[in-house]
């Protein structure tokens, strides 16, 4: 009597629904309890508890005020002066608007020196939900701009209409990230398998697995301190949908192999199950150790995608082990309809796989193989050549993809008021020492017009001016300056700009800390998955490669192409991470089925010729499915995930198409066996396959 395994229940005809009943179960039990997400878009809270911005942000909230936001409304006539009727409209405004503020009333209006402007200032509160902060500024937007005279303008910025604008750019975009990732999805899928019907059963299942993974997410989010915002959830979106796409085709590519050897549908699923659910597992692994390294990071944002998208890879990765099968098994050979693969024995694979477009480009690498590798060398260092053009950091002012109201006001605040009146420094130093610190900070370089504002608890509060526009390096310079001259009265500097600064100090001490942590998690994971050293290196070495490379082709067409003024500092690891863990997966898929080939029966050339003729067309699918889905980012005009989504999108491709196709292979075929140093494959003389009657081929256990 035949053995039950667990892969033959996850495939039988009754365990089989029940796998899949039991997984619409979970998802639907997660989802109904997991309750509504906490959203946090407030940068201060991802900052390191020490940070000076961090701290400033904490103890304002022991202070009169402390808690408000503050709205600017400036109203401008241009050109020309302000009218009696327009002073007298701003007025009523401000009455207006009164019912509004929080915690505080409205001040001003303030005019400017030349006349031509006038600005109120709108307390909010800073603890409200990015909704409730957006419905409040939409309503003064509502409120200022109602019965103006001709020509008067009233437009909302400073903190409290960026974020508005912020929560606003994702309003609605979770749900146009999700339709334009299953359009794409399902799109790529019919294009792959040439079937009508086969996208609905992969796409179903990851489209589970999603579901859990919000789920999850939303757990974290109200019962952990990481800061998840909408870009979080929209990355781990696209990740789950690529990664869980790419198992998805691996499984079901090679289910489509053992159909063309095997009458029974559930004897080919059970043999390229097991076939696949080592590879799947391995590169699951290495994508959720390399993620979960991100909680090194000192920016708890850059944390909490990590630790999100590393549930969302294990969800995906067990919906894909489990839950499609059973669905596969369910429907059977129709689901290939109309091209229904059908049993024609073990030669006639054999001499599809050696007709195949791959096995031709086989050969040519191997016929080819120094010339390959120095012109692949020579392809990834013109691209990354665009490194020396990148410009790190993004403004406050630059973080949209389109001009944002907020964007545009402070715009029109900075041609009538100081440059840095929209975003003031904060000190908060001790009271007894206050006279002294607004001293200081009246003769620091590049700040002017400091004010004690509020005073308790022996703390005072004091705001400054800066002469330099927010978030550029004068800027920075006179925030550095500043910390420099209070550190004699113990006062710390924060607000906006400062806060900004601190971002991206953590930032760059995030990207040298956690690269080399990632780096040798890959490492690791290769030399136990291949036991040999030789190869992993090149491996890794060759995904380094094609990120450089990515990451200046990236900056060109964000900065040339597309006319973004920089690289967000957040962008340079995330794409670091998505490209090296994500990437390693197609060099893990082809060189686990090339040992195999290798050890079993062939030379290392021959084998690895013939593992990319057996899973080149999968693979370059998959890459060509995860590029597209990252560029799904787009949807959502925030600059941040447009550029992840642009550098993630060409190194897949690069990986994919050139150094998985052309560069490995020939590195194979030149090195021969010294390629698995230390280990020694028996050293075989490549030969013709022959003719097989009576037995099925050898089934190795990789895709």
């Amino acid at each position: 009597m035949r053995r039950e395994t667990l892969t033959h229940r996850i495939i039988g005809r009754r365990t089989g629904w029940l796998v899949l009943l039991l997984g619409v179960l979970l998802v639907g039990a997660l989802s109904s309890g997991a309750g509504a997400m906490r959203i946090s878009n407030d940068p201060t809270t991802g900052l390191p508890a020490g940070s000076q911005s961090a701290r400033v942000a904490r103890l304002q909230r022991r202070l009169p005020g402390g808690e408000t936001l503050p709205a600017l409304v400036v109203f401008a006539r241009e050109p020309g002066q302000l009218t009696a009727a327009d002073r007298a409209a701003i007025a009523a405004a401000a009455r207006r608007m009164a019912t509004v503020a929080e915690r505080g009333p409205v001040i001003g209006p303030i005019l400017s020196r030349d006349g031509r402007a006038a600005l109120l200032s709108v307390p909010l509160l800073a603890s409200d939900t990015s909704t409730r902060l957006l419905h409040a500024v939409r309503r003064l937007r509502h409120l200022a701009g109602a019965g103006l005279p001709h020509g008067l303008r009233a437009q909302v910025t400073g903190a409290a209409a960026f974020e508005a604008d912020i929560a606003n750019s994702f309003s609605g975009a979770d749900v146009s990230l999700l339709l334009v990732t299953v359009l794409v999805v399902a799109v790529l899928l019919i294009v792959t398998y040439r079937s009508p019907l086969l996208f609905v059963v992969p796409l179903a299942v990851v489209g589970m697995a999603d579901g859990a993974t919000t789920a999850l997410v939303t757990l974290l989010s109200r019962h952990t301190s990481l800061p998840i915002s909408q870009a979080t959830t929209g990355i781990v979106t696209v990740i789950v949908f690529g990664a869980g796409t790419d198992y998805a085709l691996l499984l079901i590519s090679r289910y489509r192999q053992e159909l063309l050897t095997r009458a029974d549908h559930r004897d080919a699923l059970e043999h390229a199950l097991r076939a696949v659910a080592p590879a799947i597992l391995a590169s699951a692994g290495t994508v959720i150790l390399s993620l979960l390294s991100l909680l090194l990071a000192n920016l708890r944002q850059t944390a909490a995608i990590g630790a999100c998208a590393a549930v969302g890879i294990a969800v995906v990765a067990l919906f894909g082990l489990l839950v499609l099968p059973a669905a596969l098994s369910i429907v059977g050979r129709r689901a290939f309809w109309p091209a229904v693969p059908r049993a024609a024995g073990p030669d006639a694979a054999e001499r599809a796989l050696e007709r195949s477009v791959w096995a031709r480009a086989g050969r040519l690498v191997q016929r080819r193989s120094r010339s390959v590798v120095l012109g692949s060398a020579v392809v990834l260092g013109v691209l990354a050549v665009g490194l020396t053009s990148t410009r790190l950091g993004l403004s406050q002012t630059q973080q949209f993809r389109v001009k944002a109201p907020s964007v545009t006001g402070l715009a029109t605040l900075g041609r009538h008021f100081p440059a840095g009146a929209s975003d003031p420094v904060v000190v908060v130093a001790p009271a007894r020492l206050a006279s002294r610190a607004v001293a200081l900070t009246r003769a620091t370089p590049g700040v002017a017009s400091p004010r004690r504002v509020a005073s308790a608890g022996g703390l005072a509060e004091i705001n400054a001016s800066l002469r330099a526009n927010p978030d550029t390096p004068a800027s920075f310079r006179a925030i550095r300056a500043l910390r420099a001259r209070l550190r004699g009265v113990r006062g710390l500097v924060g607000g906006t700009v400062a806060t900004n600064l601190d971002v991206n100090q953590t930032a760059n001490r995030d990207l040298t800390v956690i690269v080399p942590v990632i780096l040798a998690v890959v490492l690791v994971i290769l030399v136990a998955l291949l036991r040999s050293l030789l190869a992993p290196v090149l491996l890794t070495a060759s995904v380094v490669a094609s990120y450089l490379a990515a990451l200046g082709a990236g900056t060109v067409i964000s900065r040339l192409v597309l006319g973004y003024p920089g690289i967000d500092n957040q962008v340079p690891l995330l794409s670091f991470l998505f490209l090296v863990a994500l990437g390693i997966d197609y060099n893990i898929f082809l060189i686990t089925r090339a040992r195999e080939e290798t050890f079993a029966r062939h030379s290392t050339p021959a084998g690895v010729l013939r593992a990319l003729a057996a899973t080149g067309g999968v693979i370059t699918s998959a890459g060509i499915l995860l590029a597209a889905v990252f560029a799904a980012l787009s949807v959502i005009p925030v600059i941040v995930l447009t550029e992840v989504g642009i550098i993630v999108g060409v190194g897949v491709l690069l990986d994919t198409l050139l150094v998985r196709t052309a560069t490995i292979p020939a590195l194979a075929v030149i090195l021969g066996e010294r390629f698995w140093w230390p280990a020694a494959p028996a050293r075989r003389t490549a030969s013709p396959p022959t003719r097989r009657t009576a037995s099925p081929p050898t089934r190795t256990p990789v895709p």
